[in-house]
């Protein structure tokens, strides 16, 4: 024998032997317990299932029972009817407490196979009574539906091992305990050979299907929980790609503004005559932090830059602002839809990140309304006021149908971003007439924080 034959077999055996020991403690912890694991609802047809279930426990408890009316001596019957009755309330508590339940209908179904057979005035065709087999199937099915597959089967098994106990137990009928004019019931090997086929593919059949049934809500269940998760990722991914975009466009809005500082600190004391060492050392001070913040500034926004597969042109060229709407319009209008634009108010310079998310807000709102609302009329409106900007994009309703729009959707998100960093008001949402408006109302100058409270500690 080869070494690894010898190590692989003294390996197995070792491995098998505790699999065999433990196979006890892993069916107790499958089969023998009284925990609560009720049957859910379906989506559409909500509660109606369960009470099919009961309807049909209650039919096949009353046919079952009815197998009482051949046997004589009221002991017999009563106990019979009391089985009968233990078997239907096995299918309703299944709805609930599947493993009690699958206990209950097992043992039942025993007492009732050996209890009808001492007494009963036909040849019986199964092991066990029909309506007993269906329930008892039904008990499976409901057990598997709920249970692992491991569970399902190790109930299936036993289910059969009853099954040949009560064969085994089974008495011969006396004569004189029939009922008079009642056949003598005849049994054969041959005909309790089928009967046990029979049952193993009932029940086969009952947790195979409870299985498969299991197998594909447990599927759904998860490719619904994977769908939240895919939903809530790619909706923080493009929060965070737009958060990424803004900070990029603020960098350079501050950057340029940082650079005129540095700059006019270093030329400040050339336009003075004799300019004094305190105005020197002060200018000289703004020029080192502005050098100082713009550097740090680069070096932790500036990152940003290396996302974008823009030219160089392109990424150092002036940020738009509302001075560039009609260039902004243009493509839309080649696009098929009619846009009109209305100023209203004294145009005026604001600042720089203003005029920045003005622009891309009349830029996203145009954007979306190119995809939702194909060949609708769009009304471009800006006010200007004493106290900021506000801007309005409305569409009309779409005149052909609305194509299906590919990616996460960055329009609306951008826009409460640009908003919300600026201190202003965001509206959106549809129209009486069926179409949609944007309005932002943004202040000339962008929110600064609060100023501190006298006491509290310098940043």
């Amino acid at each position: 024998m080869h070494p690894v034959s010898q190590g692989g077999g003294k390996t197995g055996g070792p491995r098998l032997w505790a699999a065999v020991r433990r196979y006890p403690r892993t069916l107790r912890e499958d089969l023998w317990t009284v925990a609560r694991d009720p049957l859910p609802r379906m989506r559409w047809l909500g509660r109606l299932p369960h009470a099919h279930v009961v309807l049909a426990a209650v039919l096949l408890g009353w046919l079952n029972a009815v197998q009482g009316e051949g046997y004589s001596g009221p002991a017999t019957m009563t106990a019979v009817l009391v089985l009968a009755v233990l078997q239907s309330g096995a299918v309703v508590l299944a709805l609930s407490r599947p493993v009690p339940a699958w206990w209950l209908s097992t043992i039942a179904l025993f007492l009732a196979r050996n209890t009808g057979t001492l007494q009963v005035s036909h040849a019986p065709l199964w092991s066990w009574s029909v309506p007993g087999t269906a329930l008892h199937a039904l008990v499976l099915l409901l057990l598997a539906l709920r249970v692992r597959p491991r569970a399902a089967a190790e109930a299936l098994v036993l289910s059969l091992l009853a099954a040949v106990a009560a064969l085994a137990f089974l008495a011969p009928v006396p004569e004189e305990a029939l009922l008079p004019g009642a056949a003598t019931p005849v049994l054969e090997t041959s005909s309790q050979d089928v009967t046990v086929a029979q049952e193993v593919v009932i029940f086969v059949l009952a947790v195979v299907v409870g299985t498969s049934l299991r197998g594909r809500r447990v599927a759904r269940t998860q490719l619904v929980e994977l769908e939240v998760v895919t939903a809530e990722e790619r909706g923080r991914r493009t929060l965070l790609e737009e958060r990424n975009r803004i900070a990029r466009e603020l960098h350079d809005v501050v950057a340029h503004h940082m650079s005129v500082i540095s700059i006019q600190a270093q030329v400040g004391p050339h336009l003075v005559k004799e300019p004094t060492d305190e105005l020197k050392e002060n200018l000289a001070g703004i020029r080192g932090s502005a050098v100082e913040a713009l550097t740090e500034l680069r070096r932790v926004l500036g990152v940003l830059r290396s996302e974008d597969a823009l030219a160089d042109g392109v990424r150092h060229a002036p940020q738009p602002t509302l001075a560039r709407l009609d260039e902004l319009v243009g493509p839309v209008r080649g696009a098929g839809l009619t846009v009109s634009t209305e100023v209203t108010g004294e145009p005026r310079p604001l600042s720089p990140g203003v005029e920045l998310s003005a622009f891309r807000i009349v830029q996203e709102a145009l954007s979306n309304a190119i995809r939702h609302a194909p060949g609708a009329e769009v009304r471009v409106a800006i006010g200007y006021r004493s106290g900021g900007v506000t801007v309005r994009v409305a569409n009309s309703a779409p005149v052909r149908p609305t194509p299906p729009s590919p990616g996460a959707g960055h329009g609306l998100l951008g826009m409460h971003e640009r908003t919300t960093m600026l201190g202003g008001e965001l509206a959106t949402g549809p129209t009486p007439d069926g179409g949609y408006e944007v309005t932002a109302i943004l202040p000339a100058q962008a929110a600064r924080p609060a100023d501190p409270e006298p006491g509290d500690p310098a940043p």
